[in-house]
């Protein structure tokens, strides 16, 4: 019988998608375990949601410069062996070094239709540019910010009341779902990147998956 996945979450605020995680590791939804959480807040919410010996946070401003945070981060995390690193509202762009050392098991998901509103300020954004829908996307990540190939992605509408907090609020009721079913599909090994390219269950993804209404991911 296979050993649970080992998962690492970065993360800077409140940690409402690692909440996710660990619920849907207590449901029996994921079969995995959380082997540590990483911040660059050191008063981060999110640190609060696990054990101490699993917290590892420290300001960037304490280092020299970016490659040395990147560096004690980077190394504090293959401390813990994870099968994947989860950025689960981490904030920080992270440095070419630390991408490129676990590459093809580093995700992101992030509060937009990826490759549309790559970056911050997303909801804003997406009201400015009239976008009849918006949502979240659950990607790899690579050097280039925000680019890595998208394995799934969730849909909301936008309305003509909308402001960024009420649209920000919608795609949050899509994001913790999407999350936790793309990871699902990751720790089982139906999900893998190969040179950039998407493979579910072998066969090359032409499109993301998405997001049905029973929280369901489908081609």
């Amino acid at each position: 019988m296979n050993s649970p996945a080992r998962i690492a979450v970065l993360a800077s605020g409140r940690g409402s998608n690692l909440q996710c995680l660990l619920d849907g590791i207590g449901s029996g939804q994921l079969d995995a375990r959380i082997v540590g959480v990483f911040s660059d807040k050191p008063g981060a919410a999110a640190l609060d949601k696990v054990a101490p010996e699993l917290r590892w946070a420290s300001a960037p401003k304490d280092f020299d410069n970016r490659e040395a945070f990147d560096q004690a981060l980077a190394d504090a995390v293959a401390a813990c062996n994870p099968d994947w690193i989860i950025c689960a509202g981490y904030m920080r762009i992270l440095g070419t070094g630390f991408v490129e050392r676990f590459n093809g098991r580093l995700i992101n998901i992030h509060p937009s239709l990826l490759p549309l509103h790559k970056g911050l300020h997303t909801h804003a954004r997406a009201i400015e540019a009239g976008d009849a829908e918006h949502g979240a996307s659950v990607h790899f990540v690579v050097p280039e910010l925000d680019a890595g190939a998208v394995l799934a992605q969730a849909r909301v509408p936008v309305l003509p009341s909308d402001t960024p907090e009420t649209l920000a609020n919608r795609v949050l009721t899509v994001e913790h779902p999407l999350l936790l079913a793309s990871v699902a599909l990751l720790v089982t090994g139906r999900i893998t990147e190969q040179d950039g390219e998407i493979l579910c269950d072998g066969q090359s993804l032409l499109r993301p998956l998405r997001l049905d209404s029973a929280g369901v991911l489908v081609g």
